[in-house]
């Protein structure tokens, strides 16, 4: 994207580490980039299973605030879930990048958004937990967007998740990594 990102939507269902991801990528920009965040949260009524969204805006340069918190039109949607990927897609900017676990997201025909398919949920059964596949989404969007440093969200794992869990989400952020340069390299949009 030449634009730069400022605003990202993470979107699934609760238990599948949506709120976590964005804890990260907010973690990562602000404490080991510092570049000034928000993050906001949303979750259904069940604590798993029900809808769930978190949100960044990144300030326009590293001396700058955040000038609103929630994010109104993403720049980027990576999205987890069939229901979230419905109520969310119509807020992605025009041009925008929807990331979409395509294990369990089947997007409609769109020609507004550039699309990639990431199977994330498949690859972190592969690697022995599926909880780690909000790491690989976001190997995923590092790769495909660079909104911030690999260097920067692996520093953010190792501060944000508890330690027996370090190496497997470190693992899975390369899977992620790995995975978007082989559907950048193919050209798949999706």
């Amino acid at each position: 994207m030449e634009d730069k990102i400022k605003e990202i939507q993470f979107a699934g269902f609760g238990g599948q580490g949506i709120v976590l991801a964005s804890y990260l990528l907010g973690q990562a920009l602000t404490i080991f980039e510092k570049i000034n965040t928000s993050m906001t949260q949303s979750y259904g009524p069940e604590a798993r299973g029900g809808a769930c969204s978190s949100g960044i805006v990144i300030a326009d340069r590293p001396d700058e605030m955040v000038s609103y918190p929630k994010v109104t039109e993403p720049d980027v949607l990576v999205c987890m879930s069939q229901e979230a990927y419905s109520k969310y897609i119509k807020t992605l900017k025009k041009g925008g990048i929807l990331i979409y676990d395509s294990d369990l997201v089947t997007p409609e025909e769109n020609n507004d958004v550039e699309k990639y398919p990431i199977p994330a949920t498949r690859k972190a059964e592969e690697i022995g937990n599926k909880l780690v596949a909000n790491c690989i989404m976001l190997g995923a969007l590092q790769r495909i967007t660079n909104v911030c440093s690999m260097d920067a969200l692996k520093e953010s794992i190792k501060n944000g998740v508890k330690k027996d869990y370090v190496d497997i989400n470190l693992k899975a952020l390369e899977v992620g990594k790995e995975l978007a340069e082989q559907v950048l390299k193919a050209g798949v949009k999706r």
